[in-house]
């Protein structure tokens, strides 16, 4: 596979979202299943593993450490805090909770250390903003585990260029993580330029378009009832119907490659900077290889202007988060 920077890693152009394995879409996958991806993609060339506290409150974690602990020497590990599940009841139902507070990073550390079966993690991302806590002092105890060697380097996930740069200010930022993809181009405002100027990596989340990208999803009333998507505007059957319209020249431009449609929007992201990393995530072993043989692609400026005009933030309809969503995190919108 193809490599890039990743903060001071060397990694395949792939990485590996483990959102998938246990939260969000179809609900969690068996361990056998588990193994078959983690491993398959180990084989296949990927060394960037990307988890958090909050995938299946832990459960993510603790598959990406049973699997891959024996292995760990091969692979670039990182993961998340400031949002997890708590038990704010009392009654063992684990709610999903913001909390950028110096001490609950830091016991959300230690407990993601025994999950994941390691001594350090390479790349520890505060996964969103906890707009009562200053970001100076959220980083500033990311700070103190880097001192501390429990993490090497710390990363910001669904933050503006303003709140990166006073992130910056305080530690070096390694890498930035928010949504971007042709169907979401918010990181074009400002923050990707930001990046650039900083020497701060982009890892791409969502890069497929939550499945809209890879052309086969085209009816979203099947959706699970707890399928993420469901509370997103863009997967409303309205606006998603009308999104569709959008993919017959998008899906003509990956035949006329001999492309799939999924390879199309990875090799959008890689030919727009090197600084970009994409980390799709599947249960699917066959996808993950479709996935990775994507790192060898590279658009040509004239390609990459046609894509631009085919699916971009002036015809997608619908809004990528509701309106609690969007407020919970940092990023620049388009109205």
């Amino acid at each position: 596979m193809q490599q890039r920077q990743l903060g001071p890693f060397k990694v395949g152009a792939i990485g590996l979202g483990c959102m998938n394995l246990c939260h969000a879409y179809s609900g969690p996958v068996s361990n056998e299943q588990a193994e078959r991806i983690l491993l398959g993609a180990l084989d296949l060339g990927v060394t960037h593993f990307d988890t958090a506290a909050l995938y299946g409150f832990g459960a993510s974690e603790r598959l990406v450490g049973n699997i891959l602990s024996k292995h760990r020497s091969q692979f670039t590990l990182a993961s998340k805090c400031g949002m997890q599940g708590v038990d704010k009841n009392g009654d063992g139902v684990l709610v999903r909770v913001i909390d950028g507070r110096p001490e609950t990073i830091k016991k959300t550390c230690e407990d993601a250390l025994g999950r994941l079966k390691t001594d350090v993690i390479d790349l520890y991302y505060l996964h969103r903003w906890d707009k009562s806590v200053p970001i100076q002092d959220s980083v500033g105890a990311l700070s103190d585990l880097v001192r501390e060697g429990k993490i090497q380097t710390i990363g910001l996930s669904e933050v503006s260029s303003k709140t990166l740069k006073l992130a910056h200010a305080v530690h070096p930022i390694a890498a930035v993580q928010t949504e971007y993809s042709l169907w979401t181009r918010n990181p074009e405002i400002e923050l990707l330029a930001t990046c650039k100027e900083l020497g701060v990596n982009f890892v791409a989340f969502s890069p497929v378009a939550r499945g809209y990208l890879t052309g086969t999803l085209s009816d979203v009333s099947n959706l699970g009832e707890k399928d993420i998507r469901k509370t997103m505007p863009r997967f409303n059957p309205e606006n998603y119907n009308k999104n569709l319209e959008l993919l017959g020249g998008y899906k003509k431009f990956a035949t006329d490659r001999n492309l799939t449609p999924a390879q199309v929007a990875l090799g959008w992201l890689l030919s727009k900077e090197e600084f970009i990393l994409p980390i799709p995530g599947t249960q699917n072993l066959e996808h993950l290889k479709e996935n990775c043989a994507a790192s060898e692609i590279h658009f040509t400026s004239t390609e990459m202007t046609e894509l631009d005009k085919l699916i971009n933030h002036h015809n997608v309809t619908g809004h990528r988060y509701n309106d609690q969503a969007r407020r919970e995190v940092d990023t620049e919108d388009f109205v």
